[in-house]
């Protein structure tokens, strides 16, 4: 029964084709030149609701833009390849419709002198009779077959192509890791503030307290007093230390003032004198400066760390869309990011949001790290 029944459909959808194929190759033919992206994509409309209605085929369009020139194509293709087929199944039909007429009323054809087409005459009613019922099935199997080349073709250009899906899920992907990225750095912006205001506080007024009590309370015992001191240092290490990890998350200053205040901050307490050159006119997004700012602080600690340098320069320059971030040294050289993690770290940062990691580190120096980051314009 469902065999019949899609066999009906797709006669229906053979025989209906031509209008609806000859109206799109009209339209197309008028107005597909001068506005290929509204008349593509509104032709093949016509074909996919077809398919959906009469198949139950659900075609996917391409995204926006994509796809523009099959659609057309389709369109144009779609009205002779309409054409032959409903000329072919029509000729099937209406030759079978005559061989049912003439079995019908063939008692009204005159004999004539040879009696091939003498009504009584049973091998001539079986024949016409055989031939008719053929001629009817050939008809659906032929709407059958055209359907199904139709849809095959229609499934190669009304559909995306793989690299345009590949294209789409591409960007999907670029799209929900900035997203992650984003919603890191946001994080991390949130514990800072979480810790400026609340753990590092309190801290402060924990070493004040206990300053104070150390320098008021002299004459107590001095097994108190060296507790109470031993405290008080305690107290001013761990503020020194949630400092430092406050700044290891996210600095304030850069949000409050950009890449060239920041960066000034960990310059100055670098142990290895940097030369700074900030050109920034125009602020990149909050991700970007982050990106940068923590991979100026990775290089100058693995630089302090390994390189034996006397001296570092540090050059940052916004040329359209494009953040440059250039980091030079004069150690010793032979950096290897295959040697250690400092270096993947920043690869993996700077990978992070489409940004790209150049190193050039030859035995003896001098090691430069160039990196590029995407920014808005």
């Amino acid at each position: 029964m469902r065999a019949l029944l899609r066999a009906w459909r797709s006669a229906v959808l053979v025989v209906t084709g031509p209008p609806i194929g000859l109206a799109g190759f009209a339209v197309i033919a008028v107005a597909g030149a001068f506005w290929p992206r509204v008349i593509g994509p509104f032709v093949a409309g016509w074909h996919r609701r077809r398919y959906a209605a009469l198949l139950g085929v659900r075609l996917i369009p391409p995204a926006q833009g994509q796809g523009v020139r099959r659609q057309l194509a389709f369109g144009l293709l779609a009205a002779p390849l309409s054409l032959i087929s409903a000329a072919a199944v029509i000729v099937c039909w209406s030759v079978a419709m005559l061989g049912a007429i003439w079995l019908s009323f063939g008692w009204v054809v005159p004999r004539d002198s040879t009696g091939w087409l003498q009504y009584s005459d049973s091998v001539v009613t079986t024949i016409v009779a055989v031939l008719a019922g053929l001629l009817l099935i050939l008809g659906f199997v032929a709407a059958g077959q055209f359907a199904r080349l139709e849809l095959l073709l229609a499934r190669t250009m009304l559909q995306p192509s793989r690299a345009e899906t590949l294209s789409v899920r591409v960007d999907a992907l670029a799209e929900s890791r900035a997203e992650v990225v984003d919603a890191a750095d946001a994080e991390r912006r949130r514990i800072e503030r979480d810790l400026h205001d609340g753990a590092q506080q309190r801290l402060v007024s924990l070493a004040m307290n206990l300053g104070l009590a150390r320098a008021t309370l002299t004459d107590t015992d001095p097994r108190a007093a060296q507790a109470l001191a031993d405290a008080h240092d305690e107290a001013k290490l761990a503020l020194t230390e949630l400092r430092q990890l406050v700044r290891g998350l996210h600095p304030a200053v850069l949000d409050d003032r950009g890449l060239d205040a920041a960066l000034s901050g960990i310059a100055a307490r670098s142990p290895i004198p940097v030369r700074l050159t900030v050109d920034v006119p125009d602020r990149p997004s909050r991700t970007i400066e982050a990106v940068a700012y923590f991979v100026v602080a990775e290089a100058l600690t693995n630089v302090a760390k390994h390189a034996d340098a006397t001296a570092i320069t540090v050059t940052i320059r916004r040329t359209g869309s494009r953040l440059s971030v250039v980091i030079a040294d004069d150690g010793r050289g032979g950096a290897d990011p295959a040697a250690g993690s400092g270096l993947r770290g920043l690869a993996q940062r700077v990978g992070s949001v489409d940004g790209t990691l150049r190193l050039s580190s030859p035995a003896g120096g001098p090691t430069v790290i160039e990196v590029e980051l995407p920014c808005e314009s």
